[in-house]
């Protein structure tokens, strides 16, 4: 049985910086409650993942300094910044 690979959304998606980056912090939204969970819809707030998830950005942009384009540092700075505020806001 052949599968029809043209129709599968992630053959839209290029793997790249950017993209790791924006699933990681989709992940960490989804901890936050920010944003529902894709299968159940539902929203939940999970501060240990949500550390997680921004702590593997903050790791990411550390160990990638000097290698970025403007844009991917820029992102990545806005990426954990604005984690980093909703986090404090829920921990509160």
């Amino acid at each position: 049985m052949s599968t029809d690979d043209s129709q599968n959304p992630l053959n839209q998606i290029e793997a790249n910086l950017s993209t790791l980056a924006l699933s990681i912090a989709s992940s960490a939204a989804m901890a936050l409650g920010m944003s529902p969970h894709p299968e159940s819809g539902k929203t939940r707030v999970d501060l240990s993942m949500a550390r997680f998830n921004i702590d593997l950005l903050v790791v990411l942009k550390d160990k990638t300094v000097g290698n970025l384009s403007a844009d991917e540092q820029e992102l990545l700075t806005r990426l954990v910044s604005d984690l980093q505020v909703h986090y404090v806001s829920k921990k509160q």
